[in-house]
């Protein structure tokens, strides 16, 4: 008996965290007769589907596939209509998917109508489609909150006590462009002589200007 494919698709969100927890996919699929042609690992934001490695898993499926995530939200976080696409990209090559919790992969000698890969499959990804979704923009959204209030609390603290004290001037840099423009120095030598862009210069130059006249009308 030939075993069906299973392709393993893993994501992070950030570079710092580890593929390798997802590792123990492999073990189950294989341990229930299934053969894992190919591991896709990348580390990309769910929140596009511009994701190299998801792509190339798109291109790879054939009939009979089972695409195996640990998660829903490591295959996305798109919003529903991007998500159901995707969804549907999947379908639409003879391929289904198992997350282990939600639609759990089956022994391979029962066959796929031993997790309702047809009937409540669509049901099943678009309730938890919809979670994914909704649990990113909850985090996005309090985060938003977080900040909006950490601003307010700080707007009555003086500056030294601020949590969020904002970008500090570079001063020494602010000072060498005043001394190279004061040499002769063109706005664009002197941007790529302190690699700044030439949009800070313009404003630094225009600013001192405004200083020094401020100060002779004093």
């Amino acid at each position: 008996m030939t075993k069906p494919n299973a392709r393993i698709y893993q994501r992070v969100s950030t570079k710092g965290q580890d593929l390798t927890r997802q590792d123990a996919l492999r073990v189950e699929a294989e341990a229930k007769g299934y053969k894992v042609v190919a591991t896709y690992s990348e580390k990309e934001s769910g929140t596009t589907e511009k994701r190299p490695e998801l792509q190339r898993m798109l291109a790879d499926l054939n009939e009979g596939d089972v695409v195996i995530a640990e998660h829903l939200d490591r295959i996305t976080r798109l919003p529903m209509d991007k998500a159901e696409a995707l969804m549907t990209a999947i379908r639409a090559k003879g391929a289904t998917v198992s997350v282990p919790g939600l639609i759990d992969l089956p022994k391979a000698e029962e066959g796929m109508s031993g997790i309702v890969m047809e009937s409540m499959q669509s049901m099943l990804l678009k309730l938890a489609l919809y979670q994914c979704r909704q649990d990113w923009e909850t985090r996005r959204e309090r985060q938003r909150q977080g900040i909006e209030r950490t601003r307010a609390q700080d707007a009555l603290k003086p500056l030294a006590e601020r949590k969020n004290q904002g970008r500090r001037e570079d001063t020494f840099t602010n000072g060498k462009i005043v001394e190279l423009r004061k040499l002769d120095y063109t706005i664009t030598k002197i941007a790529t002589t302190l690699c700044v862009s030439e949009s800070q210069v313009k404003l630094i130059l225009k600013r001192n200007k405004v200083q020094r006249a401020a100060q002779t009308v004093a």
